[in-house]
This record gives structure tokens, C-alpha cells and sequence, in this order.
């Protein structure tokens, strides 16, 4: 019976030794179990998931500092916007009072000088600031900046061209702050 129980463990010994050395094999071979290459391509898929995730949201995060960025700047550029929109009406009372004063009257050339003194400075100050005036005398009309109050034939200047301004324009930092309020010239 020992002999029985020898030969019995001896077979178990060597159907083990078998399973290892198939198992060996399939590993080296690259072949796995069918689960685990499951398992594996999850595994892989994941990793590839969390990469891409992990780009995007750096992408989002470069995304946000950028627009926050350009949005700081344009606070920056245009702060003074409805400041410099409510001055404008002031630099057009000014440029009025020079236009209608009579300038031959001795009496009110210290006037005059004062309120243009005044004009001037207010202007410059627009400038420092980046406020530009448009005066498009001469330049073709330009509906991005110009207002067409009329049209009015004429043989001497360009068709479309601004032949008179009613009210000068104003951009800040390039961004139009009032539209020119121009006559237009048109073929006859």
C-alpha cells in the first residue's frame, strides 16, 4: 500500500510539474488565460483614458488662464470707455461755442482763447488716454466707422467718399467709441 501511495503521489508530483511547465510555456509564449488579457486590455485602455483626460484638462486649464488673461488686458484697455463716451459731448459744446463766437469782435477773444485753451486740453487728455478723433474728410465712407447722414451729388469729389463731417468720431484703443456722422458724396 506505501508502493500504491508512492506512485500515487508521484503522478500527482508530475501532473503538477506538467501545469507548471504548460503555464511556464503560455507565459512565454505571450499567451495568457482569457480573462487576464481582458483584464490587461482594460488596464491599458484606462491608462490611455486618463492620459487623454489628463491633456484636456491641462488644454482647459492654459484655456482659462488665457481667457482671463486677454480679459484683465481688455478691462485695462476700455475702463475708461463710459468716462471718455460722456466727455465727447463736452469736446462738441466746445468745438460749437468756437464755431458760432464771433471772432471779429475784440471783446471776445479772451473768451475765445479760453474756451479753445479748454477745447485743447480736454482733447490732449482724450489722447493720453488713447481716445482718437476721426475726421474722415476726404476718406471713403467706412460704415464700421463712419454714420451716412446724407448723400449729396457732386461731380468734383469720389463716389462714396465723406465730403463733410457733422460730428467727429471717437475710438478707444481702436474700439469705436462713436461713430462720424458724415455727409456723403454721390455721382451725379
Amino acid at each position: 500500500m506505501a508502493e500504491e501511495q508512492d506512485k500515487a503521489a508521484m503522478q500527482d508530483e508530475e501532473i503538477q510539474a506538467e501545469e507548471l511547465q504548460q503555464a511556464d510555456e503560455a507565459e512565454l509564449s505571450g499567451e495568457l488565460e482569457p480573462g487576464l488579457e481582458e483584464q490587461l486590455a482594460a488596464a491599458k485602455q484606462a491608462v490611455v483614458d486618463a492620459q487623454e483626460q489628463s491633456l484636456r484638462a491641462a488644454a482647459e486649464a492654459q484655456n482659462i488662464r488665457r481667457r482671463a488673461e486677454k480679459d484683465a488686458e481688455n478691462a485695462r484697455k476700455y475702463a475708461l470707455e463710459k468716462f471718455a463716451g460722456d466727455m465727447l459731448p463736452v469736446v462738441d459744446n466746445l468745438d460749437r461755442a468756437l464755431a458760432s463766437a464771433d471772432s471779429a469782435d475784440e471783446s471776445l477773444k479772451p473768451i475765445l482763447e479760453g474756451v479753445e485753451l479748454t477745447r485743447k486740453t480736454l482733447v490732449d487728455a482724450l489722447a493720453r488716454h488713447n481716445v482718437e478723433q476721426l475726421n474722415p474728410v476726404g476718406e471713403p465712407f467706412n460704415p464700421e466707422f463712419h454714420e451716412a447722414m446724407a448723400m449729396v451729388p457732386n461731380p468734383d469729389a469720389e463716389p462714396n467718399s465723406v465730403m463733410d463731417v457733422m460730428q467727429k468720431g471717437y475710438t478707444l484703443n481702436g474700439r469705436l467709441l462713436r461713430a462720424a456722422m458724415v455727409v456723403i458724396a454721390k455721382a451725379p
